[in-house]
């Protein structure tokens, strides 16, 4: 098996393996660890072997698309036409989509084949991937221990050697702390890089669709292919993608490095700060500066996140209501019930609320509660307006810091990744995973997780580097930098 898709690719075209001996090979590692990891709800493969078969007539006619060769899985909140988009929860689970997203079209036409469909927490709410209806997913470097989330599935399947690559979602963390729980590389592009249209919406002005990988190469190449404007996605921005791999030198020499001093705090596991500053001070010696910057803001990044995305889940899904497609609640059995008890209420009221109780999870409901909340008559200025304009001061603090900085280096999480179980009863605690990523979501900035050592426990630590909006391909090329050493 290639472990990563460049090195694939190259053996398929010196003749050295096939598009199916490869698909089959990565078949094979699911059915052997998959059962253990719950890493991925859907697997095609009757269609992976035919998209293979399709690909190997090319390649054999010397004609093989830019990514022949790849396996890619895909989060289960991004539509592919004729198989089910759950976003892991009851609500879905009987769904199938009727098209393609944009980046599934885009990728589809370049040869990237699709072996099936990653867990994810419900909705892409969490950041452990245990709210999925159809159980959590378990950390490959050790099941006990929770993969991140809400990508969780995305990345325990690279880190697994389930597939080449994976498509996840980061709302505001949600592709780089899995990234970093796993030991994988995950990038965020900046918001309206990669179309949202068939990506089903949590925070339509945070989500944003990325790429886990092993290799700076191999996410380079796949977000060239994913990215750019799409016309039926008015939040995708017209703005020209470069050919990212030919983008990636390798060199920091004469790059700024900004260390936020509010990321170094309290909170940070001493042994995740030592290693990050290992490799700022490794970056140094090849030649970058490194500056001591500030994002006074940041410290309320948490509160606003959970304010307004909150808010706009609490409207994205109100569509889930039992009566258009989606799961319903036993009207027969509400009838009998209201009727046996005299109640007069409005039978159509009472199917949307005892649909969305029993076809939403406990994280999910909770946040609509708290979006609705937020949204309510006496609370929307105090609240919601209040977090909107923290959020321009959150993003004007990142646009002070790149104006003496060309990145930014963090750590991705405060610690490494937790047991399974350990954060479930606790929210508060459990949103405190994301501290260090969630205001990139709020800015609209790029973003990416770089493994760069293991943690005496065993589990990888991930640095985390942010860019100016569009900059994806300084943080590949840094990234691909900290990977050569």
């Amino acid at each position: 098996m290639y472990r990563t898709f460049s090195e694939a690719q190259t053996a398929l075209l010196k003749g050295e393996t096939s598009s199916q001996a490869l698909v089959l090979s990565f078949l094979a590692a699911i059915e052997e660890r998959n059962p253990s990891l719950n890493a991925f709800l859907t697997v095609d493969r009757e269609g992976a072997l035919r998209q293979a078969e399709a690909l190997d007539v090319l390649v054999a006619t010397g004609n093989p698309p830019p990514l022949a060769g790849l396996v890619l899985g895909v989060k289960d909140v991004i539509c592919i036409r004729d198989q089910k988009v759950t976003c892991a929860s009851r609500m879905l689970a009987d769904f199938t989509s009727l098209y393609d997203a944009t980046a599934i079209e885009r990728l589809r036409q370049a040869g990237a084949i699709f072996i099936g469909k990653l867990n994810c927490d419900e909705f892409a709410m969490g950041s452990s991937n245990e709210n999925s209806y159809f159980g959590p997913v378990r950390n490959p470097i050790n099941p006990a221990y929770v993969p991140g989330g809400s990508s969780g599935g995305s990345a325990a399947a690279v880190a697994a050697g389930l597939c080449h690559a994976a498509l996840g979602t980061d709302t505001g963390g949600s592709i780089r702390q899995p990234a970093a729980y796993c030991g994988v590389l995950g990038i965020k592009p900046t918001y309206g890089r990669v179309s949202r249209r068939g990506l089903v919406a949590y925070a339509s002005s945070f989500d944003s669709m990325g790429v886990f990988a092993h290799t700076a190469e191999d996410a380079a190449r796949i977000l060239t292919v994913m990215a750019g404007h799409d016309e039926w996605d008015a939040t995708s921005a017209p703005i020209e993608v470069p050919a990212y791999p030919n983008l990636l030198k390798g060199s920091v020499k004469g790059l700024k490095i900004g260390l936020p001093k509010e990321f170094f705090g309290e909170g940070l596991d001493p042994e995740i700060n030592t290693v990050i500053q290992k490799e700022v001070a490794r970056l140094a010696s090849n030649g970058a500066s490194v500056h001591s910057v500030s994002l006074p803001n940041s410290k309320y990044g948490i509160a606003t996140y959970y304010i307004l995305t909150t808010a706009e889940a609490s409207s994205n899904l109100a569509r889930y209501d039992g009566v258009r497609y989606g799961y319903r609640a036993d009207v027969r059995a509400l009838r009998a019930e209201m009727k046996e008890n005299g109640d007069e209420e409005p039978l159509l009221n009472r199917l949307y609320a005892q649909t969305r109780t029993e076809g939403f999870g406990d994280e999910v409901k909770r946040r609509i509660m708290l979006g609705t909340y937020v949204l309510s008559a006496g609370y929307y200025d105090a609240y919601y307006g209040k977090a909107q304009q923290v959020r321009r001061l959150i993003r004007s603090d990142f646009e002070r810091a790149f104006d003496e900085v060309d990145v930014l280096v963090t750590p991705t999480a405060p610690t490494t990744a937790f047991p399974l179980g350990s954060q479930t009863e606790d929210p508060l605690t459990m949103y405190l995973n994301d501290i260090y990523t969630v205001t990139a979501n709020l800015a609209g900035i790029p973003g990416i997780s770089v493994p760069v050592g293991l943690h005496s426990n065993g589990l990888p630590i991930g640095l985390q580097v942010l860019g100016r909006p569009f900059d994806e391909a300084l943080l590949l090329n840094m990234a691909h930098h900290i990977l050569m050493d």
